[in-house]
């Protein structure tokens, strides 16, 4: 008789740790934007010198207050590691490898993604505080890792 009482509160405790557990998920989806970055294209990471738009790294206002930041990140550093944008300013970052696996995280904002050779990272940022936003390699990528960083400066 016991046993089956101690089976009913094991379930019942169970499907609460479940159904917190979703509601936990659904708030970070929901109320907190937070949402897996898909990769927004395909590429040669052999070729990436010749593949528009990275071709050309940089920084390109693409509208009033919006710019395309477009990264290769490479052993052991990130082409261009400075960026320059003003207050106020809406960041696409586009970023590719051109060799092995890296990581692209922006401190203090909602940017952080895996960088795949063979895939093209996009995640965007609005930048309302001016100052410096450190970006750094969060996968672990060989000897020279620790070097590997660089920042947006919010003018």
């Amino acid at each position: 008789m016991h046993v089956e009482r101690y089976e009913k509160i094991f379930m019942a405790l169970t499907l609460v740790v479940l159904l917190a557990a979703l509601a936990a998920i659904g708030a970070g989806v929901f109320a907190a934007g937070v949402h897996l970055p898909s990769p927004s294209g395909r590429m040669d990471p052999k070729a990436i010198r010749q593949t528009p738009p990275f071709d050309r790294p940089g920084i390109r206002e693409v509208a009033p207050g919006e710019y395309e930041a477009v990264i290769i990140a490479r052993a052991w550093a990130f082409e261009p590691n400075e960026i320059r944008v003003p207050r106020g300013s809406t960041v696409r970052f586009r970023v590719a490898s051109a060799d092995v696996i890296h990581g692209f995280l922006v401190e203090n904002t909602n940017v952080n993604v895996m960088v795949i050779p063979g895939q093209v990272a996009e995640v965007t940022a609005r930048f309302e505080r001016p100052g410096e936003y450190v970006f750094l390699c969060h996968e672990y990528c060989g000897f020279g890792h620790h070097q590997m960083f660089g920042k947006v400066i919010v003018e």
